[in-house]
């Protein structure tokens, strides 16, 4: 895959509450959903330091901290806002497999695909730091999507999102309980989704 189809997925499964293009940016407003979804994107590569102040006064105007999200093929726009005083936050990793490797028996109804989230999902997110507008963006995604719960005995244990786009499904906000960690629940999590991805399609 590109780098360009995997961009698509990640705008599809966990989007933007609203999108603009404003001149030579794409602008994002998140409402609260992360710095994916409130990060402005470059829509050609000969941004100069002049096109700058029109994206960040976009910004500042939806009450968002300038922030620049950098793709493949815009290492320009990265010297420029280096040179310009912005520095480097959350770096991010897309690892990407065929679901054929990720499959494997389970133990019986330790996991489920969900959806809507249940409350349990909702509060184990909240504790790791996923809150009520990330839920949002969970929530107003239009691909098809579900939560996945798996479960340590009779406890909640991990939960997820998963959204699937042009034949991929991407897994979002994986999140396992403090007293359930190292005990191969992410991993439960991941083959639950992986079997739902087989099932709608994506490869």
């Amino acid at each position: 895959m590109t780098p360009a189809q995997l961009y698509a997925v990640v705008e599809a499964t966990w989007p933007a509450a609203e999108t603009v293009e404003r001149g030579c940016w794409t602008i994002r407003d998140g409402h609260g959903g992360g710095k994916r979804v409130s990060a402005a994107t470059a829509r050609t590569d000969a941004i100069t330091a002049a096109d700058l102040p029109a994206a960040e006064s976009a910004m500042r105007a939806l009450g968002q901290t300038p922030l620049f999200m950098i793709r493949a093929g815009d290492e320009a726009l990265d010297t420029l806002l280096a040179g310009a005083g912005y520095g480097v936050i959350d770096p991010v990793n897309i690892h990407l497999a065929p679901v054929s490797e990720l499959n494997a028996p389970q133990p019986h109804s330790t996991s489920f695909a969900i959806w809507e989230p249940l409350a349990i999902q909702i509060d184990m997110w909240a504790t790791g730091g996923i809150g009520p507008d990330r839920v949002a963006v969970m929530r107003r995604a239009q691909c098809p999507k579900t939560s996945i719960l798996a479960r340590d005995g009779q406890r909640a244990a991990a939960t997820a999102y998963v959204g699937l786009h042009d034949g991929v499904a991407m897994v979002h906000a994986l999140e396992v309980a403090p007293h359930c960690r190292r005990r191969g629940m992410g991993r439960r999590v991941m083959l639950r989704a992986a079997a739902w991805a087989r099932e709608n399609g994506a490869t």
